[in-house]
């Protein structure tokens, strides 16, 4: 499969930036307080002058009017990111899992969102991020999937529905994807060739992503890298948890879940 090479919305950080954390993959569920917590007390403690969220900070997103429902767990993570953001920029991607993020959010929480890929460019350092679902080009099913639920069709249909139905058919989604995992099914990961030609047309050198909840760094190319975030679990034995620090001299990994 091939696919046309988008082109990045660029963010210029502030000069007086000198810490930026990268995160993805949260996937925050009320059955999961134990998660929840631990990004709380990372919020508080961040040294971070701005934190960008690279999709699937929660695990289904079934509309913004979620957060209108009284003692939602949904309400309760707007308080929270809204918290956040009156401390420092916060940035936001959209993931697989909560692609419906919309407008109300976005206001109710002061969170920014961002188009995927986003440049942004530090002190000299010029780096693209994305979730990364869009590059795993083997994922032919889901690719397909994808261009029908970010039609505005498709979204309209689904969000014009009581708040209830949504819920039970995310469940019955998050049912299916848990039992694709339990089988072992391979997932496909993100085309070499396709992010290298990503970063190339933005004129970065280094790809940050999520997604596949395989954190590592991978060569695409002399000079050319793509790096991988981690999932969280706070409840997993072990614990996982990480942050990728970008400061003007580079990037390192933080096992937040072992602070």
């Amino acid at each position: 499969m091939t696919m046309a090479v988008p082109q990045a919305q660029e963010l210029i950080a502030p000069a007086h930036w000198r810490t930026v954390d990268f995160l993805s993959d949260l996937h925050l569920q009320a059955a999961e307080p134990e998660t929840l917590a631990l990004f709380q007390r990372y919020l508080a403690h961040s040294p971070a002058d701005a934190l960008f969220l690279l999709g699937d900070l929660f695990e289904v997103w079934v509309g913004d009017d979620a957060c209108d429902e009284p003692g939602s767990f949904e309400a309760a993570l707007a308080q929270v990111l809204a918290a956040a953001a009156r401390q420092r920029p916060v940035y936001f991607l959209h993931g697989n899992r909560d692609f419906l993020v919309g407008a109300a959010f976005f206001r109710r929480t002061g969170v920014a969102g961002l188009a995927d890929p986003a440049l942004l460019d530090f002190h000299g350092q010029r780096l693209l991020l994305s979730h990364g679902d869009l590059l795993c080009l083997d994922d032919v099913d889901y690719q397909r999937f994808r261009v029908l639920a970010r039609s505005s069709a498709w979204q309209q249909q689904f969000l014009a529905q009581p708040l209830a139905v949504r819920r039970t058919q995310a469940r019955g989604i998050r049912a299916e994807s848990e039992a694709r995992k339990q089988s072992g099914a391979a997932y496909a990961d993100v085309d070499g060739p396709a992010a290298l030609a990503w970063l190339q047309a933005a004129r970065a050198h280094t790809l940050i992503h999520g997604h596949t909840h395989r954190p590592a760094e991978h060569t695409l190319a002399p000079g050319y890298r793509r790096v991988v975030l981690s999932d969280w679990d706070a409840a997993a034995a072990p614990p996982r948890a990480d942050v990728l620090r970008l400061t003007p001299a580079g990037l390192e990994r933080i096992a937040i879940a072992l602070m």
